[in-house]
């Protein structure tokens, strides 16, 4: 029987995501992975190269779902408090990519697959000033800024949100009531943009 490589890096990804999500670059062990994918550490190296090539590649996984499923699209500020409300969607069924791009920042210097990034961030701008005209190319780097954190934040830093709500558990309600508060902030910041250029 013929080895399916193709197989064998799906399962060494989905099992890297969750192993370097939870512990980072550093805190992160080649054997788990390997154990939880059933597949020999040995094949990692031989795929991926070192651990944090591989890490990059995990990333650059989980970045490339993410660009292709949340898209900005649409006309006026909601557009883009909408794009906020998708882009929490999709983080909430995939928290991973929020903690495995804070690790990003805090481990590595550079950002990974930087022009691809840069290109998309580059694309976004043009989106976010398409659907609202007046925005200069500093209030829509701003804006977008804005909501990655807020979303990406709140998806990666559950204890705080533990701490101001009180609840140990984060239920549909939750998601719902930060979801809406979310989309609200962000169609607040562009209206207030606009209202400074008036």
């Amino acid at each position: 029987m013929a080895w399916d490589t193709e197989r064998t890096k799906r399962l060494l990804v989905e099992a890297g995501v969750a192993e370097f999500s939870a512990f980072g670059l550093a805190g992160a062990r080649v054997d788990r992975i390997a154990a939880a994918a059933g597949v020999n550490k040995e094949r990692i190296y031989q795929y991926f190269g070192k651990k944090e090539s591989f890490f990059n590649a995990v990333l650059e996984h989980e970045l490339v779902t993410a660009l292709a499923a949340v898209e900005l699209s649409g006309q006026g500020p909601g557009a883009i408090a909408d794009y906020a409300g998708r882009r929490f969607d999709h983080q909430r069924a995939r928290p991973a990519l929020s903690r495995l791009l804070y690790w990003e920042g805090l481990e590595l210097e550079a950002p990974v697959s930087e022009d691809a990034r840069r290109n998309h961030a580059r694309a976004m701008i043009g989106r976010a000033r398409a659907a609202v005209p007046a925005l200069t190319d500093a209030d829509a780097q701003e804006l977008l800024i804005t909501v990655i954190t807020l979303v990406d934040g709140w998806m990666a830093l559950t204890t705080t949100d533990r701490l101001f709500t009180a609840s140990a558990d984060r239920d549909d309600d939750r998601y719902t009531q930060r979801r809406a508060f979310i989309v609200r902030t962000v169609d607040a910041a562009v209206r207030a943009v606009l209202d400074d250029k008036r």
